[in-house]
């Protein structure tokens, strides 16, 4: 699959997050997101995951073979994780999986058991509510939710949130087991989250000079 940009821009009131950003984004070649903080990396994040309407420019969604995906269905093919996406804090983490399954397809061949044991959730855990896990262990099940989803994009926001070493390595295991086959994007300022990419892109190369840019999102 492949996500091309067109001379994309956004703007919150009269001020310019970023503008005339072009970029093609392949499966097979991940890539990182990177620029100061407020410089518009979730932003750009979520107008890619498709819940955030770029103010200028266009999307364009195709299969590799050049068949265009239609944008009201890319929505389909998307999975995603960030700081500010919440959690049903009354579930369970495998209640969450059992919950998203019912709506989207898992990666096949895993359990709900084997899927939290790769993002190594004690089992005393498994079955608490998760409002009383810790929010490192909350972050884990975010990863899940992400990784074991079957989708061609994977968008990860500061995916090592609240992760010891510990977790840190579990991320990098996920991202060599379960993203081969698909486009990653990664938006991150430490590089142990994004050294795997063959791609960075600066959002500061697309911020149009203002005095007010301190202000951005």
């Amino acid at each position: 699959m492949m996500i091309l940009l067109d001379h994309i821009g956004k703007r919150y009131n009269y001020e310019w997050v970023f503008r005339h950003l072009n970029f093609r984004f392949e499966t097979g070649n991940p890539t990182a997101i990177v620029g100061a903080n407020g410089s518009g990396k979730s932003t750009l994040l979520q107008i890619l995951a498709g819940s955030m309407l770029p103010t200028e420019g266009q999307l364009h969604y195709q299969e590799t073979n050049g068949q265009p995906v239609p944008a009201n269905d890319f929505y389909r093919q998307v999975s995603f994780t960030a700081p500010y996406v919440e959690l049903i804090e009354e579930f369970t983490p495998l209640e969450s999986l059992k919950l998203i399954s019912r709506f989207r397809e898992l990666w096949p061949g895993l359990s709900f058991t084997e899927i939290t044991d790769w993002v190594q959730l004690p089992l005393t855990a498994r079955q608490k509510p998760i409002r009383y896990l810790s929010s490192g262990m909350q972050q884990r099940v975010k990863l899940a939710l992400a990784f074991f989803i079957q989708s061609a994009v994977l968008l990860l926001d500061e995916p090592c949130t609240n992760l010891d070493k510990a977790g840190v390595s579990m991320y990098h295991r996920l991202i060599a087991h379960f993203t081969r086959n698909r486009i990653l994007i990664i938006a991150s300022n430490r590089p142990e989250e994004y050294d795997m990419c063959s791609n960075i892109l600066s959002i500061e190369a697309f911020k149009p000079a203002s005095p007010s840019s301190h202000h951005t999102r």
